[in-house]
C-alpha cells in the first residue's frame, strides 16, 4: 500500500487518485463534476491515510456505499465520504438526514455538509473501538467508555432513530483521542423502523463472539448471559428508563 498522500483537488484527475475519488471506475465527466462539488464544500485538498485500502491508496474506510477519506477544508481536518459511482443509491442526502436527526440528540460526528456525492463530518481522529480495547484494559475508563455508549444508543432509541447496523458494529464504533466514543455511519439508518439500538449493540458488546465482547468479558468477567438476555427482553418489550438502567446493572456491574 502506498505511504499517506494529501493532495490538492486539482490533482484528483490523476491516477489511482481518479479511480478512488470515482469508485471504482473514473470517467472525465464524472471526475468534473465532483470536483466542482468539492469546491463547493470549500475542500482544498484529500489526504489520503488510514488503514483500509482502495486502489492500494489508505483510505479511512471502504464500504458498499463510498468511501471515507479526510479532507482538508479551510486549514481544518474533517471526514468526507464520497458516493461510489456503483451505490446502491443516487445520493447521501438520506444519510445526512439520518446523522442531522442522530446529531439532535448528542450523538454521532457533527454534520457539516452534503450534496449528491459528498458528506462531510467531524473527523473523529481515534480508532475501531476494537483496536482501542486492545490497548486499554483499565476497568473504569472500559466501564465510561461502554455507559457512554449504550446511553448514546438509548437516546437513539427514544428519538426513534434505528442505526440498523449495530449488532455487527465492528466498523461502527470508534474511539477518539480522548477515549470519547462516536457511533458513526448512518446510511442504513431509518425512522421507519422500530428502533433496537441498545439491544443490538448489547448483543455485539456482551453476547457476541468477537474479539470485543470476549475483552470486555475478561476486563469485567462474564456477565449473567441469562439475567442479560431477561434484561434486554424486558427492554425490547417495554422501552423505559427504568428497563434500561436494569441492563445497565447487569451488563456494567
Amino acid at each position: 500500500m502506498r505511504p499517506p498522500a494529501t493532495v490538492p483537488v486539482i490533482n484528483l484527475t490523476e491516477e489511482p487518485y481518479a479511480s478512488v475519488f470515482c469508485y471504482p471506475r473514473a470517467s472525465l465527466s464524472e471526475l468534473q463534476k465532483r470536483i466542482e462539488e468539492l469546491r463547493q464544500h470549500g475542500v482544498e485538498g484529500v489526504e489520503f491515510a488510514g488503514k483500509a485500502s482502495a486502489f492500494n491508496l489508505p483510505v479511512l474506510g471502504k464500504g458498499y456505499v463510498g468511501i471515507v477519506v479526510v479532507a482538508h477544508v479551510r486549514g481544518k481536518r474533517v471526514a468526507l465520504k464520497m458516493r461510489r459511482v456503483d451505490a446502491d443509491r443516487q445520493h447521501l442526502k438520506h444519510e445526512a438526514a439520518m446523522l442531522q436527526k442522530a446529531n439532535s440528540t448528542g450523538v454521532g460526528p457533527s454534520f457539516i455538509g452534503v450534496s449528491k456525492n459528498f458528506l462531510v463530518s467531524k473527523l473523529v481522529d481515534g480508532d475501531l473501538l476494537e483496536d482501542w480495547l486492545d490497548t486499554h484494559r483499565d476497568k473504569e475508563l472500559l466501564r465510561k467508555t461502554l455507559l457512554d455508549i449504550l446511553e448514546q444508543c438509548w437516546h437513539l432509541d427514544e428519538t426513534g432513530l434505528d442505526h440498523g447496523e449495530l449488532s455487527k458494529a465492528p466498523k461502527h464504533l470508534l474511539v477518539d483521542k480522548t477515549d470519547k466514543p462516536f457511533i458513526v455511519d448512518f446510511e442504513t439508518a431509518s425512522v421507519e423502523r422500530k428502533p433496537a439500538n441498545v439491544t443490538a449493540v448489547c448483543q455485539f458488546l456482551f453476547l457476541g463472539n468477537r474479539d470485543a465482547a470476549k475483552i470486555i468479558a475478561e476486563t469485567f468477567g462474564k456477565r449473567d448471559r441469562t439475567k442479560l438476555i431477561t434484561a434486554l427482553k424486558s427492554y425490547k418489550k417495554n422501552r423505559s428508563r427504568q428497563s434500561f438502567e436494569e441492563i445497565l446493572k447487569v451488563a456494567l456491574a
